[in-house]
């Protein structure tokens, strides 16, 4: 939040937008925070787009914006929005001049510079009001009148899909700030006015301060994603069924690590810990809490795996429980908000075990590079960032660090044997490749694990792995071969050696 109130008052010379990724329903977050109340609290512009071709128009409506008003721009995506597909007309591309760099204190923030930037920003408010009146992007549709909707975003869509041409539409493309003259205009034509947005009442708010009777979240919910069945129910009292509906349940699959998964080994092996305390960070090893590891006691933030757990261990010294905590972090998370939690260990002497799970991979957002991938942001060769050598830089003894192959489970218990019997910072180096990266799906395509029925006891210790190609099937367990990739863990694990490696 620093940077952006800073940026608010410093202003911009060439445009500046930024796009924010909410959630409603918490598809994939763990919040479904609406980040509209921030651009409100730093007094920026904000667009929300309602289709594929305002995703694409609505970018150069905000640069515009930003280098008109000298202000950052907020375009508040959802997961609906995002996950959409239309097709879009692209237009003719403007070439734009580039303008020469001056000098300037402009961007210095002072306390001095702080006062006047506060009022050149109240004034810029006041400017955006009116602008938005007339802007394209905010726009009226007239119907029948009776009722009137004001939306944004794709609440929008879903409105129209609820009351089709029962309904005016006024839709705020730029819905801060709101064009109060326009809504006046809407409210005095028509005879109800709903105000339909998806959590947090942020324009509805604006529409009562301006004396408007509406109705909104006295009767709309401000939790998850808005539906035409919950919009009928809620505002017309009409139920209605979905038209989407399937007929046939559908088999229960729980989020679990894939088969093959490099993760899967260390939490195995602290799992195997009755005294392990364990902070877990945000990616696919956020699955360490699903059972049967069952490993993960909290999930808080990017970089908490390190940074909680270092909160956790003063907790537990202070109470004088013997407890043993583990952090676990995975390669990107670590050179994005771990380093600085890891020096923070060694300067405070903390007794915790951090496990870095380098996958070589952003793996749980679609495989995006890191600085230990070798490829930089714009996918071209770079240098590859050792992660053990910046854990020996911060001051972790070598003695105090091991890397393990995340298929080799036997290292990887004797690694967190290692470090419960050590106090102080031991780091753990968890390195295995995403198994659904593509050279790794090539490479071990033809590698598969067998169970030898007349062997198998049904003891199931391969299932308290967690692995999803380790089944049971009439009664038997087996290893669905087209998910198994032969990473061989569930091998490892049997005490009768009743799997075995096979090549197809």
């Amino acid at each position: 939040m620093d940077p952006l109130m800073t940026a608010s008052y410093l202003g911009v010379r060439g445009g500046l937008v930024f796009i924010v990724a909410d959630d409603p329903g918490c598809s994939s977050s763990q919040t479904e925070q609406d980040n509209r109340m921030i651009a409100k609290f730093a007094k920026i512009p904000l667009l929300e787009p309602s289709d594929s071709q305002e995703c694409k128009d609505f970018m150069a409506f905000a640069f515009e914006i930003s280098e008109k008003f000298d202000v950052p721009v907020m375009i508040r995506m959802t997961t609906r929005v995002c996950h959409s597909k239309s097709l879009v007309e692209v237009g003719e591309r403007k070439e734009v001049v580039i303008s020469p760099y001056e000098k300037t204190q402009k961007y210095c923030s002072s306390p001095g510079l702080a006062r006047k930037n506060h009022a050149r920003l109240e004034k810029m408010l006041v400017e955006l009001e009116e602008y938005s009146n007339h802007t394209p992007i905010n726009h009226i549709e007239w119907n029948k009148k009776d009722i009137g909707i004001i939306t944004s975003g794709v609440s929008y869509q879903t409105s129209k899909e609820a009351f089709g041409d029962n309904a005016s539409y006024l839709k705020l493309g730029l819905s801060h700030c709101v064009p109060k003259k326009m809504i006046k205009d809407f409210a005095a034509e028509v005879g109800q006015v709903y105000v339909i947005e998806e959590n947090e009442p942020l324009i509805e708010n604006e529409v009562r301060l301006m004396g408007i009777d509406c109705t909104g979240k006295d009767k709309l919910p401000n939790l998850y994603e808005l539906t035409p069945e919950i919009l009928r129910k809620s505002l017309l009292g009409i139920e209605t069924e979905a038209t989407n509906t399937i007929d046939e349940e559908m088999p229960p699959r729980p989020a679990v690590l894939c088969a093959g998964c490099p993760h899967r080994s260390m939490f195995y092996a602290v799992s195997k810990k009755k005294n392990a305390v364990a902070a877990n960070d945000i990616g696919c090893y956020t699955l360490g809490m699903v059972p049967p590891l069952s490993v993960t006691d909290t999930i808080f933030c990017m970089g908490a795996g390190i940074s909680a757990g270092l909160g956790m261990d003063r907790a537990l010294r202070i109470s004088g429980q013997k407890k043993k905590v583990y952090g676990f972090i995975g390669d990107s998370t670590f050179f994005h908000s771990g380093i600085t939690a890891l020096i923070d260990a060694v300067w405070n002497n903390h007794n915790i075990a951090i496990c870095i799970m380098d996958n070589r991979s952003t793996a749980m957002t679609g495989h995006q590079g890191n600085p230990g991938t070798g490829y930089n942001l714009s996918d071209s060769d770079g240098p590859m960032i050792n992660i053990e050598n910046i854990v020996k830089a911060v001051g972790v003894p070598e003695e105090k660090i091991r890397v393990v192959d995340s298929y080799d489970l036997k290292a990887a218990i004797q690694a967190v044997n290692d470090a419960e019997a050590y106090e102080g910072v031991f780091v753990i180096i968890n390195k295995g490749p995403c198994a659904l990266l593509k050279d790794v799906q090539k490479e071990r395509a033809d590698m598969k694990c067998r169970i030898d029925q007349d062997k198998c006891t049904m003891c199931k210790s391969c299932m308290r792995i967690g692995c999803p190609a380790v089944v049971i099937k009439d009664g038997k367990v087996s290893i669905d071969e087209s998910s198994c990739n032969g990473c061989t863990l569930c091998m490892q694990v049997c005490p009768f050696n009743a799997i075995e490696e096979v090549k197809r």
